[in-house]
């Protein structure tokens, strides 16, 4: 097994601009050969820290930069990105911007080429067929899913055979499914291979069923590091960084004493051991809930036979939509869920008119979207981006939102500047370039540019992905203020606990259309 060690002593850096550093005095050592989980709240410092592990940090961000951080015997200081990429790999949550190549062989093969190794092509098939995708070698990077981009991210990473590989949010933007596939495949790396897996990671759900050690960034600095039925029990501290530590770890938690824990004291992390913790209870049937046709009488959206896919080079089109029909009411709170792929977010472009069906028609709000501007179905109709920073093209959030206001030529943008962000509470990032908020505040932030236009409906992709526990609670807590200001919201999401939280109707897609359609 690898015998490497990252150790990081008394690391603070602060980026240019910043009043205070990211990292304050932070120190941990991470062995190669384990799986290990950071984490921590938005704007906690994790990301930051990981990217000091392969010298991301200092050099390519750059800041101020104080203390040590080695990798085995190399000092990340003194040496450089592209030599420590070879000892630390990194896939970063924007996967999407390492794929550089258009064949996906091309793809995995084109670090180790450009390193100059002679062996890069087997190289490249063998990290493929770690990640089970060697099928698929010859096709085009567009031509696969999302779930399948991020393994070919993955593998270009082992193909240079590191010691180490950093994965931010792995589960990110995944369904339930592909995400769980995700881990069981870094594990396998992990067990084949020796190489130490770090992950980036709020899903405590995984971080118990895969990971070994368990390391806690708070107020930029690493609080503790422990072995993960350690950390995961240590459920207070968890919830003061707005951390969710695993359904079944606050279930027991919530039981009598002594029913809810294991022999040695502790509570269950995984589910595996809760069966093991928990008392037995008497089952009772689940009884379906049926849905009641709607909010009201009259649909706000139509959707009436739509068949719509993608061309693809060898396979012809693949149809995403086959014969799809939907109705959609005022007050409806809905959740469309399903797996990567079952035609979510391209039902949601449907619905803008960003996209226009190859069959079938897409009425929204009595207008046609095959005969309806896209621009003027958007004086209604707000489609928030599942990247929120895209939304962010100015200085400041207030001159985000002023700037969409004023191109819709709104007499009263001041007015409604000001109504929005006090309605959604934005006071203390509203002066800020959105562009450097945390993930949880652009996603507040972009919740607001779409608000300010006092639309009929709000259509929105992912609105939780990669947030903590606050932030989460803070974007729900929005979804139900925007009731007041809009008819129907649509949200398009693998968070279950949103739709559990939020929704009063979800709409379950599969590969043959609506699986489940149910009011709860």
């Amino acid at each position: 097994m690898n015998s490497t060690t990252i150790t990081v002593e008394d690391l603070t850096f602060r980026y240019p601009g910043s009043d205070e550093p990211v990292l304050q005095s932070a120190s941990v050592e991470i062995n190669a050969g384990e799986f290990t989980a950071i984490i921590g709240g938005n704007g906690s410092g994790k990301t930051t820290l990981c990217k000091a592990f392969n010298g991301l940090v200092p050099h390519f961000f750059n800041g101020t930069f104080d203390g040590r951080v080695s990798v085995g015997d190399t000092v990340t200081t003194e040496s450089d990105v592209s030599e420590l990429s070879r000892t630390v790999g990194y896939v970063f949550q924007d996967f999407e911007n390492q794929l550089v190549q258009p064949i996906v062989r091309d793809d995995v093969a084109f670090a180790a080429k450009n390193h100059g190794l002679k062996d890069y092509q087997a190289r490249a098939m063998d990290a493929l067929e770690a990640v089970g995708l060697k099928d698929v070698a010859d096709r085009f990077i567009w031509e696969l899913s999302g779930g399948q981009q991020h393994l070919v991210a993955l593998a270009g990473v082992l193909a240079m055979d590191p010691e180490f590989i950093i994965v931010d949010e792995p589960a990110a933007q995944l369904d339930p499914h592909n995400a769980r596939q995700t881990y069981e495949q870094l594990r396998e790396i992990q067990q084949d291979t020796g190489v130490g897996v770090i992950v980036i990671e709020h899903h405590t759900e995984f971080i118990g069923d895969y990971c070994d050690r368990l390391a806690m960034v708070a107020d930029g600095d690493v609080a503790w590091a422990a072995p993960v039925e350690v950390g995961l029990n240590r459920v207070e501290e968890l919830l003061s960084a707005d951390i969710h530590p695993p359904q079944v770890t606050q279930i027991a938690r919530l039981l009598p004493e002594g029913d809810g824990t294991l022999p040695n004291g502790r509570f269950p992390v995984t589910v595996e051991q809760a069966v093991d913790a928990f008392p037995t209870a008497t089952s009772k049937e689940n009884q379906p809930v049926k849905s009641d046709g709607g909010g009201s009488n009259e649909a706000l959206i139509s959707v009436n036979n739509v068949t719509h896919g993608y061309p693809t080079l060898r396979e012809g089109r693949k149809t995403v939509l086959d014969s799809f029909g939907l109705e959609l009411y005022a007050g409806d709170r809905v959740a469309l869920v399903g797996a990567n792929g079952a035609g979510k977010s391209t039902l949601l472009r449907l619905l803008t008119g960003l996209e226009s069906p190859d069959e079938g028609t897409v009425t929204v709000l009595d207008n046609d979207t095959n005969e309806t501007l896209p621009e003027e179905l958007a004086e209604e109709t707000v489609y928030i981006h599942q990247n929120p920073e895209e939304m962010f093209v100015e200085e400041t959030v207030r001159e985000d939102i002023a700037y969409y206001l004023e191109n819709r030529d709104d007499p009263n943008v001041d007015e409604r500047v000001t109504d929005v962000v006090k309605f959604l509470d934005l006071e203390d990032i509203a002066d800020r370039d959105g562009r450097l908020l945390s993930i949880g505040q652009q996603r507040r932030a972009s919740l607001a540019i779409g608000l300010a236009t006092d639309p009929t409906i709000v259509l929105l992709d992912e609105p939780t992905g990669s947030l903590d526990l606050q932030s989460r609670r803070e974007v729900t807590q929005m979804l139900s203020r925007s009731e007041t200001r809009t008819e129907t919201v649509v949200v398009a999401t693998h968070d279950l606990q949103l739709v559990a939280e939020w929704a009063d109707r979800v709409i379950v897609l599969g590969p043959t259309g609506i699986l489940a359609d149910v009011r709860v």
